[in-house]
């Protein structure tokens, strides 16, 4: 069955074969919107994960869709390009793994996350500029015809200044990717920036990957304390700022957003490269990039939860660049912890009668769990097996006051796909590397460490980290070891404590273990 001709009355040359059947308006639309679906595949197989690169996403997507409406002079092509776009692109990108490209996970809320960040952002970027543009192309069409002028209806004026503040909303939404990150300076007893200080963001080359660094200093000559975030794949920038904002009266205090994390997530792939071994090569490479740009012959070493393995195995590898290390929800074995864990859980599920939780548990099996999607369903029980408690009130004042959203993403530290990449980090980065920890237990693989070890042990830490710290650090073997128990304090307890940290801070690690130069 042939397509019935159109009536395009002196269209232009170019366009009136494309005008003549409607098929062949669709295979045109259909096969722009095709090609830069799979071209955005090739170059970014994740989706957009720069400023730059959401910017060219919403360009092309705006361009394909005024060649698409232009093309097909329906509003069809509202439907038909942004779906050859989509479906291009999931083929181009079949080699690419993850979990916020690989199959859909609807049953939970953490899969529903999944396909928002790596499926429905794109398409945000790609979609809504694509819409935008079918309607500029169809007017387009509109005016290169020959059809007689139509008198301007009701219809016609709403539609236009629709029209008129969607391309606001599109230049507002370009405009907030194209805006840059900051952290705020540091401020004097006049609230006046301090002078001397420094506050910056910067990016920084390790192990051949572009990574984003905090450096926050009252004083550039203080000893340097670089804090390593836990996940793998959280990113604490704004954490620190706020809450370590007094250390920072005494340390060059540096936060570190480390491969496929927040600020550093574009630097994701390849993920065959991202190792622990790579990990703790960018830990020493970063700590000799402080140390020379500080004129330090060491600095401090502060880790919190994967941030504390890490610490401990770059301490481990070259101890001589490090005065100490401190441990915050210190972690010794991932897959014991995770199997106690589940134990735990499973003997509260049953405790309480939650027969659905059970259930669940064993369908999973005894860890290491199949996918990240189990570990996040996991997590959401650790309140239930420790008693409530209190954290200290300054702790909960300066967190409140800040105002920083769930997971920081709020916060000044991160440009607008910055605060995608936060969450995106967190299941990217988190799927890749922890698999990789099942095999580390400090109880065997680091009997000894020749640097000082300093480790904030929180009294409602869950048993099943807890108990296994208390052993490993029982039998470690180092040049000097402390233990600060506080009852009020959970995993994280170096935040939770920060008042208490920068007192222990100045007034015991550092007399026992600094050499100024």
């Amino acid at each position: 069955m042939q397509s019935k001709p159109l009536s395009v009355p002196q269209a232009p040359p170019l366009l009136g074969p494309v005008w003549r059947t409607r098929w062949a308006g669709c295979a045109v639309a259909a096969g722009i919107a095709a090609l830069a679906g799979l071209l955005v595949a090739l170059l970014m197989p994740r989706g957009p994960a720069t400023a730059i690169e959401a910017l060219i996403v919403m360009g092309l997507g705006l361009i394909v869709g005024i060649l698409a409406g232009l093309a097909l002079r329906s509003r069809w092509a509202l439907l038909l390009a942004p779906l050859a776009y989509g479906l291009a692109f999931e083929l181009g990108r079949m080699g690419t793994d993850g979990p916020l490209v690989d199959g859909l996970h609807l049953d939970s809320g953490y899969g529903i996350l999944a396909l928002i960040l790596g499926r429905g952002v794109h398409a945000l970027m790609a979609w809504f500029p694509m819409a935008l543009g079918v309607t500029y192309g169809i007017a387009l069409a509109r005016r290169l015809s020959s059809d007689p002028a139509q008198p301007r209806s009701a219809g016609r004026t709403v539609r236009g200044a629709v029209t008129g503040l969607l391309t606001l909303a599109m230049i507002g939404l370009a405009v907030g990717f194209a805006l840059p990150a900051s952290t705020p300076p540091m401020l004097g007893a006049d609230g006046e920036p301090l002078p001397g200080s420094v506050t910056t963001l910067e990016k920084v080359r390790l192990g051949d990957q572009d990574q984003w660094v905090m450096i926050r200093a009252a004083d550039p000559d203080k000893p340097v304390l670089l804090y390593l975030s836990g996940g793998p794949g959280q990113s604490d920038l704004p954490y620190t700022r706020v809450l370590f904002d007094d250390l920072a009266r005494d340390f060059v205090l540096v936060g570190w957003d480390q491969r496929g994390t927040g600020k550093s997530y574009p630097a994701l792939d390849p993920t065959s490269t991202l190792t622990l071994d790579r990990a703790v090569a960018d830990t020493i490479e970063l700590t000799n990039w402080l140390r020379e740009r500080f004129d330090e012959e060491k600095i401090y070493l502060l880790g919190e939860s994967w941030g504390s393995t890490l610490g401990v195995f770059a301490a481990q590898r070259q101890p001589e660049l490090y005065y100490a290390i401190i441990g915050s929800g210190q972690m010794v074995s991932q897959r014991e912890t995770d199997r106690r864990i589940y134990r735990d859980l499973l003997d509260y599920a049953e405790r309480t009668g939650d027969d659905e939780l059970a259930a669940t548990l064993r369908s999973f099996g005894e860890p290491p769990y199949g996918n990240v999607f189990a570990n996040a369903l996991v997590m959401t029980y650790y309140e239930a097996l420790t008693e409530p408690y209190t954290p200290p009130s300054a702790y909960i004042q300066r967190g409140q006051a800040a105002a920083l959203g769930p997971w920081g993403v709020l916060a000044s530290e991160y440009s607008l796909i910055e605060k995608v990449n936060v969450l995106r980090g967190l299941i990217d980065m988190f799927s890749v590397l922890y698999p990789q920890l099942q095999g580390v237990d400090f109880r065997q693989d680091v009997p000894q460490l020749d640097v000082p070890v300093y480790i904030l042990d929180g009294g409602h830490e869950l048993s099943a980290r807890r108990d296994l710290v208390m052993e490993w650090f029982e039998q470690l073997q180092a040049p000097q070891k402390r233990l600060f128990t506080f009852e009020n304090a959970g995993h994280s307890t170096a935040f939770e404590q920060f008042e208490a940290l920068r007192e222990i801070m100045t007034d015991t690690i550092v007399p026992e273990t600094y050499t100024p130069r």
